[in-house]
């Protein structure tokens, strides 16, 4: 087991901080007993506040929820706060904080989840049944944070939506932006936003695919190794960044 996060003890403030640096998680937590266990006893021995510094391109979606319980249910306060990327499962774990600030440079991306499934027809419906209920389940977390419409937070989802610091704070996904005055940013009355270039446009989605192609030349190599090893039916789930084999049938 690869541990993903680390506390620490901030000399200056004497509070603890929880650090969260790149993928959530190598193996999936669902099935896993050994490593909730631990990031929960680490996690309990921590009292007053909490600070988790987030730099995160996603990872195991079961893994995130859990965090994100074990966040929210911590008895003092837990500030989040993002200064490289939360995507995918890591915006998960961002909405847990009592608040939760971004600086200026970085970014937050939410979408739908992703699967890879091998089997028969019945196979098939059933993890296109979960997919949806663990859409629903992620838009509880962003609607509790963000308060808006189950039906715009869908749509934001579907889109695969990437928001920088200014968008995140108007769209109340985060409360604040880290170093900078916090009100909301109210575009003035007459003003329309700056209209990207083409060439602007391009450059984005080109960035966009290439840390999918990364994200999903992981996620081949690890299915295949699976597959190999196994005949029985393998259902994958993820929220894009890394996918996470389950046997048989899966329930949430």
């Amino acid at each position: 087991m690869k541990k993903f996060w680390n506390f620490i003890q901030n000399e200056d403030t004497s509070e603890t901080e929880l650090l969260f640096n790149g993928p959530i998680s190598e193996d999936t937590w669902w099935g896993d007993e050994v490593t909730p266990a631990l990031f929960r006893d680490e996690l309990a021995k921590v009292s007053g506040n909490l600070t988790v510094w987030l730099n995160s391109p996603g990872g195991d979606v079961f893994a995130a929820s859990q965090i994100y319980s074990m966040l929210k249910n911590h008895k003092g306060k837990v500030t989040v706060k993002i200064d490289g990327i939360a995507a995918s499962a890591a915006s998960v774990v961002a909405m847990a904080g009592d608040e939760t600030l971004i600086a200026p440079t970085a970014l937050m991306m939410i979408h739908d989840p992703s699967t890879c499934a091998m089997g028969n027809k019945s196979d098939m419906e059933k993890a296109i049944i979960l997919l949806d209920e663990v859409k629903e389940s992620i838009i509880n977390a962003y609607e509790t944070k963000s308060h808006l419409s189950r039906n715009k937070i869908a749509k934001l989802m579907s889109d695969e939506t990437w928001l920088n610091a200014k968008k995140a704070h108007e769209m109340g996904f985060v409360d604040g932006i880290l170093f900078a005055d916090n009100k909301k940013s109210v575009p003035e009355k007459g003003t329309e936003p700056d209209k990207k270039e083409p060439d602007e446009e391009k450059t984005e989605k080109e960035d966009s695919l290439t840390a999918m192609t990364y994200s999903k030349l992981k996620n081949l190599s690890a299915f295949l190794s699976k597959v190999s090893a196994s005949a029985e039916p393998v259902t994958f789930i993820c929220t894009s960044s890394f996918v996470r084999p389950f046997r048989g049938s899966v329930v949430v």
